[in-house]
């Protein structure tokens, strides 16, 4: 009996240690918990100097603080991205943090993918009139805040000035279409270099017809507009230096890269692309042995560009802890420092006045004039259409400006026409 007694009672003893033992390890484990840094993670589009550039942002946020591991994930494209984004939202198992091509801004804000960022703002009491106002249109939807400008772009023209200079063109560039027009003409050879290369896009082509005045959509939503005379003479303009051969348009899937390779190959003397590429061809004009600048779109009736590049948002559902850490990355992904940062690294925008106004922006401007380009193009600024159908649009719109360029039947008026009643449809 006393056996059974002591037996009886060590293990009594033994029950209470086990569960004073659970008691504390649950007690430190919660105690390691809120010790933990938040992990997040975070989805970028675009490699080599880009994507460089969100890794070593991402790495200095982790190193400036103890309390938020962030994990930066390549994804391809911006279309390749936002797929990925809504699939992964579909599974329950999204980033917290991406980025919008800004005319997707609207898409994901209305599907209710994305947070309003209006509460955070408010609260950090952030000023938002430090956000250039020419990036902004991009932002609200519903007069709510659903992303913060971060790598941003406009379409630019890029020249090779020893080119230009050889064939006794101000190297400053053409200013109009007309000067452009003569520019491609004088220098084009037969065989060896066209004018200027680009591929036919819906951003570009959003370019072109705000120089005549016009624009893609209708103010309220409910029809397109490419189609009327701002949209034909844009397509007519391309039409017709296409016909001479003095602009080479490369189409298909690879057609941005053929254009770009022509530039730096020295088989074209001007090239339209994204601001974002200036460093990049900065130093394939180096290795190429040829000079470098940068210009405005040319001017029809006025300057006009499309603002681009994507913004940072987090994705809507998320616990409050992920909410306030999401949004503590994209407030300092979006400062003032880290935005001269990128600016300086990619080519892209420095999307807050106070990072234009840092010496390490001014010292940029002074040494590379190239890069201010962009910013001063900015007065001219248009926002792209947040229709929900716009990607569709985009689709149906694309394959019509190519079959006008490579048919030669077909007339602009009749290409955009037809793209029109699809886009209308879409709009429905």
């Amino acid at each position: 009996m006393k056996h059974f007694l002591s037996v009886a009672g060590l293990f009594v003893m033994m029950t209470a240690m086990v569960a004073c033992g659970e008691e504390d390890a649950a007690s430190g484990s919660e105690g390691e918990n809120s010790d933990e840094k938040v992990e997040l993670t975070y989805w970028y589009a675009w490699g080599d100097k880009i994507g460089e550039n969100n890794e070593n942002l991402v790495e200095m946020f982790n190193e400036s603080q103890d309390d938020i591991h962030v994990t930066a994930e390549y994804q391809g494209t911006y279309d390749e991205l936002h797929a990925k984004t809504q699939a992964a939202f579909a599974a329950g198992d999204a980033p917290e943090v991406t980025q919008n091509e800004i005319a997707s801004i609207g898409v994901f804000a209305k599907s209710g993918m994305t947070e309003d960022l209006t509460p955070f703002v408010e609260e950090d009491d952030i000023n938002m009139d430090d956000f250039n106002p020419g990036l902004m249109g991009n932002s609200y939807v519903d007069e709510k805040l659903y992303g913060l400008p971060y790598l941003r772009s406009t379409p630019i023209l890029y020249l090779n000035t020893t080119m230009l200079e050889e064939k006794g063109l101000d190297p400053s560039g053409p200013e109009t279409w007309d000067e452009f027009e003569e520019y491609a003409e004088e220098l084009t050879e037969e065989d060896t270099t066209v004018g200027a290369s680009m591929p036919i896009n819906i951003w570009m082509y959003e370019g072109f017809v705000a120089q005549g005045n016009g624009q893609m959509i209708a103010d309220d939503g409910e029809s397109v507009t490419f189609n009327e005379e701002a949209g034909v003479e844009a397509l007519d303009f391309l039409q017709g230096l296409y016909k001479t051969g003095s602009i080479k348009i490369p189409t298909g899937d690879e057609a941005g890269d053929v254009a770009k390779q022509d530039f730096i190959n020295q088989h074209s003397g001007m090239h339209f692309s994204s601001t974002a590429d200036l460093s990049y061809f900065m130093e394939m004009a180096d290795e190429q042995g040829f000079e470098l600048d940068t210009a405005f779109m040319p001017a029809n009736e006025t300057y006009g560009v499309p603002t681009g590049g994507a913004n940072l948002v987090m994705t809507s559902e998320l616990e409050e802890e992920k909410q306030e850490a999401a949004w503590e990355f994209i407030k300092w992904m979006t400062s003032t420092e880290q935005t001269a940062y990128a600016s300086e690294f990619t080519g892209y925008l420095p999307s807050r006045l106070s990072a234009i106004e840092t010496d390490k922006i001014q010292s940029l401007y002074e040494e590379q004039p190239q890069f201010k380009v962009a910013v001063d193009q900015l007065e001219y600024a248009r926002p792209r259409p947040m229709e929900e159908a716009y990607p569709e649009i985009s689709d149906v719109l694309s394959d019509e400006l190519n079959r006008a360029i490579l048919e030669e039947d077909l007339s602009s008026q009749e290409a955009l026409d037809g793209a029109a009643d699809k886009a209308n449809s879409l709009l429905q």
